[in-house]
């Protein structure tokens, strides 16, 4: 007899409801999007990238009896998916008791709390973790412990392109490079390309990052389609939220001359908190009208804290009159946003009566005779 599946887990807020949130991650795309689901997200999942273990790799293996024959001084561990997966290749090997031997002795050193993790989770104690998070906050600390005649082995992340073999090279040490995965291509190229589009069109109210390289392929995607430029006017407007769940991940979005929100702790939880808080919290692009405090989603639209869905049209019609904050919006913009309405301008009126109707007040939207459609919105100074 097959057992009944689980319940659903019951919501834990409605802060998300009407966004859709892109999720370019591959590791753990699951739980981060179990996470947002519970707060109300819509989640379209769009990594930019995969990470491909080094299982089977000779290079690994090779290095990791080197090590074995000659135990490190100092070992550093760069992330925490990356040391675990090198222990696993160690265990897989039948090597791991005569790496775990070869380690014991040494002084090990984390970037971050994830890989502190993953040292701890192995059996060993970090001697050291960087509070910055980053490689260059590693290298420094031991540059200034002194390299000259020691053998560090370095765990790299996915790129492998973090300076850390060449700085401490050009300091003395004897460096043996461990990678233990690597990045490949996305799993669905198409769902990238669609994922950018529709960031670009209005159809996404935020996209998460968990990896530089990832967002830089995610951007690189949206460079080919010819749409950064939308992607960060939307950011800019405040109508599209970027997120990353460290500075390092951050990079490439500033690079592009984006300021993306960036997670406090470097924790997929810290990430999911980040984009709860900006949409639940007030953090969102607002107008006040003489109706309420009105934001926008994909979705729809919320007023006072309350999200009320609209259609397609629907939204793209309130969206041109929000993003003019008052200004009066000429009828034949908003026709631009009415799927084959032609030069119908009856159409116009319609699409305005219905998002009247599914806000349940009408003079949220005020007619200026013979010129077009505003928001009532607020002075600040009233």
């Amino acid at each position: 007899m097959t057992s009944p599946a689980p319940p659903p887990r019951a919501p834990l807020s409605a802060a998300l409801d009407g966004c859709t949130v892109v999720i370019a991650v591959d590791r753990r795309s699951g739980e981060l999007a179990a996470a947002l689901e519970r707060h109300g997200a819509q989640v379209r999942h769009a990594p930019a990238l995969t990470i491909v273990p080094h299982i089977d790799d000779e290079a690994l293996l090779t290095a990791t009896r080197e090590l074995i024959a000659h135990p490190p001084d100092v070992v550093v561990a760069t992330t925490g998916v990356g040391f675990r997966g090198w222990m696993e290749a160690a265990d897989e090997a039948g090597v791991l008791d005569e790496l775990h031997t070869a380690i014991s002795g040494a002084q090990i050193v984390a970037r971050g709390p994830k890989a502190r993790g993953a040292i701890q989770q192995a059996g060993f104690t970090a001697d050291w973790v960087a509070e910055s998070e980053t490689s260059a906050e590693l290298g420094e600390f031991l540059v200034a412990e002194g390299l000259a005649g020691r053998r560090v082995a370095v765990q790299h992340h996915g790129s492998g392109a973090d300076g850390l073999d060449e700085l401490f090279a050009a300091h003395g040490a004897d460096v043996v490079s461990l990678t233990v995965y690597r990045w490949g291509p996305p799993p669905d190229p198409d769902a990238v390309i669609r994922s950018v589009q529709a960031t670009a069109q209005g159809e996404v109210d935020a996209v998460l990052f968990t990896s530089a390289p990832g967002t830089a392929e995610w951007l690189a995607a949206a460079a080919r389609e010819g749409v950064v430029a939308d992607i960060a006017e939307r950011a800019r407007s405040g109508r599209l939220l970027l997120a990353a769940v460290g500075p390092i991940t951050a990079g490439p979005l500033e690079q592009a001359g984006i300021t993306p929100l960036i997670a406090e702790r470097g924790r997929l939880g810290s990430l999911v908190r980040a984009v709860v808080t900006h949409f639940g919290g007030g953090h969102a692009a607002s107008v006040t009208t003489g109706v309420g405090r009105l934001e926008m989603r994909s979705g729809g639209a919320v007023l006072d804290g309350v999200h009320i869905p609209l259609s397609r049209t629907g939204v793209d019609v309130l969206g041109a009159l929000f993003d003019a904050s008052g200004s009066v919006v000429p009828r034949a913009r908003l026709q631009n946003a009415l799927p084959r309405s032609g030069a119908n301008t009856h159409a116009v009126e319609m699409a305005v009566a219905r998002v009247r109707e599914a806000i349940g007040a009408p003079e949220l939207i005020k007619t200026v005779v013979k010129r077009g459609y505003r928001l009532n919105v607020l002075d600040p100074d009233d």
